[in-house]
């Protein structure tokens, strides 16, 4: 696969089939994470690997309740508002897999770094047939002692992009893109 279709197709994949994701394929995808660049090249990435149901239900319901009890209620948008309220509302989206990007050491530029290296994992991902999502919701969570603990994650860790794997029941639908707005300095 090119690139430039990778980039195109990736799209936030939020409907599994229940079929696990093969230890040897998330190996595979964590080493294309690792390709990315990162500031001085100072790596600071770590990642946690989620395959147990439980636990990702879990956190789903923690994670839900952080949001509501730490986010004023009119700051909530009315669809996020009834996600949260479902008690079946999953915010992992039953994925099998949750791929959590976290920081181990401390810089300037730990969130872009492991930013990058998650957008590799994503493109990764949509190239051998998987989909993927950023799932905000859980991000709060994950950062406080709790959350971590949840995870197992070293208190000194940063938690910076929970990615969900597995694969899709359905293609994505294409996303219409804003024009860009350029701004040229000569």
């Amino acid at each position: 696969m090119e690139l430039d279709e990778a980039m195109a197709g990736r799209r936030a994949v939020r409907e599994y089939m229940a079929q696990a994701v093969d230890e040897r394929t998330i190996r595979l995808l964590i080493d294309d994470a690792m390709e990315a660049p990162s500031a001085v090249n100072g790596q600071p990435w770590t990642f946690t690997v989620v395959r147990n149901g439980s636990v990702l239900d879990r956190v789903s319901r923690d994670a839900k309740a952080h949001v509501l009890a730490t986010t004023p209620a009119d700051a909530v948008p009315a669809h996020f508002k009834s996600m949260l309220d479902d008690p079946d509302c999953q915010v992992f989206h039953h994925a099998p897999v949750l791929v959590q990007i976290s920081a181990a050491t401390e810089n300037a530029w730990k969130v872009e770094d492991c930013a990058l290296a998650a957008q590799n994992l994503m493109l990764g991902a949509y190239a051998v047939g998987l989909g993927s999502c950023w799932i905000g919701l859980a991000q709060g969570y994950l950062g406080t002692t709790a959350g971590k603990a949840a995870l197992g994650l070293p208190v000194e860790w940063a938690p910076v992009a929970p990615i969900i794997l597995g694969h899709p029941k359905a293609a994505a639908a294409p996303v219409p893109r804003k024009s860009p707005e350029i701004h040229w300095v000569d």
